[in-house]
């Protein structure tokens, strides 16, 4: 019960964090910014609308932003909340989570495809390529985890006190963990300087192209599953951040949500001081993830034994 209340409350707090970046990008520019409930309102707001359809859409346009959604709380139960089990687990858990997370992206990009539209054409094959980079890396830091741990559990990563034993066994090293996962959090998600939610650009849009013709509840449904998609990597982010166990529930909970909004405003921060990159630069950035997994690994490997 107390894992089925944590992933509630997760999916009930991912659209705050994620206003959270809002108020830091209005802060930079000398604004006020939108109120941190903004999400909400907009959630609302596009559940009471309807939805439009094109005549040169399908059931597969319909069905995109329902399984992007799916997949991105499914995910959710596998996450070890603030060092809590959660509510699935299972030797090789890691590996069902990242196909769930490459079958939402598939039927976001099949949705994108399936309306006949050049224009999301080219924002889905910018999606389909970036993705597969970071895919190499996750399955690298998934290899540094094994080598440590032996085990392919995201419950043996980040619950209890399996994140202080990462940073026991592994050290320094981690650090290129966390760097690389932030790099693929800012691919995944879409943000800068790998895309810009916030621009509408034809030669520079990737996701919100793609979303551009989903309307009322289907795009509630594809806001909804980026909020909680975008909490999953800040969560397991801020639980390398602070991996410590105080030994009461509550003060776990309370400094991993401050941690997790930290993680929030460095996204926050850093969309307000980076510029997007040219579209030639991206790959290069994002190789960057799987280069220091790389390296970590190596390492790992050769002094850990």
């Amino acid at each position: 019960m107390e894992s089925i209340l944590l992933w509630l409350a997760a999916i009930l707090i991912a659209p705050f964090f994620s206003a959270l970046i809002l108020k830091v990008k209005a802060f930079f520019g000398g604004k006020k910014g939108p109120p941190l409930l903004i999400n909400y309102y907009t959630l609302i707001k596009l559940f009471k609308k309807g939805s439009v359809y094109s005549n040169s859409t399908t059931f597969v346009f319909k069905l995109g932003p329902i399984v992007s959604c799916c997949t991105a709380l499914t995910v959710l139960l596998f996450l070890p909340i603030a060092g809590f089990d959660p509510v699935f687990s299972f030797k090789g858990d890691v590996i069902l989570v990242l196909y769930l997370l490459g079958l939402g992206r598939f039927f976001t990009i099949a949705a994108a495809m399936d309306t006949a539209s050049p224009f999301e054409g080219m924002g889905a094959a910018r999606e389909a390529y970036f993705p597969i980079l970071c895919e190499a890396a996750m399955f690298m830091i998934l290899i540094f985890f094994y080598r440590i741990t032996g085990m392919v559990q995201l419950s043996a990563f980040f619950a209890g006190a399996g994140t202080a034993g990462l940073w026991q066994a592994a050290g320094a090293p981690l650090i290129f963990i966390v760097i690389a996962l932030f790099i693929i959090l800012l691919t995944e998600n879409s943000r800068v300087p790998v895309d810009d939610p916030a621009t509408h650009l034809e030669l520079t849009m990737i996701h919100e192209v793609m979303v551009l013709d989903h309307s009322g509840p289907d795009f509630a449904l594809i806001e909804l599953g980026s909020f909680c998609k975008l909490f999953f990597y800040s969560a397991i982010i801020s639980r390398l951040a602070f991996p410590f166990d105080t030994g009461i529930a509550g003060y776990n909970l309370g400094i991993f949500a401050l941690v997790t909004g930290c993680v929030y405003l460095v996204v926050g921060v850093t969309e307000s001081v980076i510029a997007r990159y040219r579209m030639d630069k991206v790959p290069q950035f994002v190789l960057t993830s799987f280069a220091l997994a790389f390296f970590a690994t190596i390492i790992t490997m050769e002094f850990i034994k």
